[in-house]
């Protein structure tokens, strides 16, 4: 039995290398990328070392004494951690239910339109947004609705008291949703519509001569369609739950608004780059939110695949 085994295995392995050669040229394509995924993905992991040290730059990251779990247990003993946690998940659920629809509606109703000029001029005019950085959208908006902008300068010329929005509590979450949908709902919506293009014709062909209605097509044909595309995005977005969007936090945000708009993303970027610097705590949060976020990913596939039959991966 040993002998047949090891009478198979070189053949195996001879037939495996002469795969691989005749497939040479596609695996040099791949080669660039995987270089890229182990020296940027997987070679910054050495540093994950730091989240269970006491870190010294004199000695390095090796050499800096260990300390075991206390950078985490002074992690979820701090309130100011506490809050960003709370304020992250709050702004990132809210994303995920508010947001996550908007596209797949956009997709949709661009997918119906006949008019191809017209469906194209719309496309572009929302797909614009995306390419403008957060700096250049929150410098627009922070002229706008400045206390001394022109909406409250209408608002002042109306008789009506001015409004703050950027330093209302109460209106800043709805101000990060709206214009996040406006900067990236148009993007978004490509994959949908992409999804709806690869949908077969026939389908609402015969749909038509049933005498189905438009949105009948779409419950029954589009909608049903597009589920993988989905699914695939929804699980993805849930295992970003803990990303609840720096860069339009961190350049909207200000003092007045930071017990609801302080995020782990922030906070870090505070206790880091604001403060004395103890790398190593910045380090532990930045772990856990990795861990935090991988685990969410892992229970959403599990439920998608409980509810839809099938998930992102096994």
């Amino acid at each position: 039995m040993n002998m047949t085994a090891g009478a198979v295995l070189p053949g195996s392995r001879r037939r495996f290398m002469r795969a691989v050669w005749d497939s040479r040229y596609i695996y040099l394509l791949l080669l660039p990328g995987i270089v890229s995924i182990l020296i940027f993905s997987y070679g910054p992991m050495y540093g994950l070392l730091l989240a269970f040290k006491k870190f010294n730059a004199g000695l390095g990251i090796l050499s800096s004494p260990w300390i075991g779990m206390a950078h985490f247990r002074r992690l979820l003993g701090t309130p100011d951690f506490a809050s960003a946690l709370r304020n992250t998940l709050i702004i990132s659920f809210s994303r995920l239910i508010i947001e996550f629809p908007i596209p797949i509606v956009l997709g949709v109703l661009l997918g119906e339109m006949k008019f191809q000029k017209t469906k194209r001029v719309l496309q572009t005019v929302f797909t614009f947004p995306h390419f403008l950085s957060w700096i250049i959208v929150s410098g627009i908006l922070i002229s706008f609705l400045d206390s001394n902008g022109p909406v409250n300068a209408i608002l002042a010329a109306l008789g009506r008291d001015k409004i703050n929005i950027l330093a209302n509590t109460k209106t800043f979450r709805g101000l990060l949703y709206a214009t996040s949908i406006w900067k990236g709902a148009g993007w978004s919506s490509i994959i949908y519509m992409t999804a709806i293009a690869g949908i077969d014709p026939q389908l609402y062909e015969a749909a038509v001569i049933d005498g189905a209605g438009r949105l009948r097509r779409i419950w029954h044909i589009t909608l049903p369609g597009i589920k993988p595309t989905i699914v695939v995005l929804f699980v993805l977005s849930a295992g970003r739950i803990m990303n609840a969007g720096f860069d339009q936090v961190f350049n909207l945000q200000n003092a007045v608004v930071r017990p609801v708009s302080e995020i782990i993303d922030t906070y870090v970027y505070r206790i880091t780059f604001e403060a004395v610097p103890d790398f190593g705590f910045s380090t532990a949060v930045g772990l856990f939110k990795s861990v935090i976020n991988f685990a969410l990913l892992l229970v959403t596939n599990r439920l998608v695949k409980a509810v839809n039959g099938s998930g992102l991966f096994v």
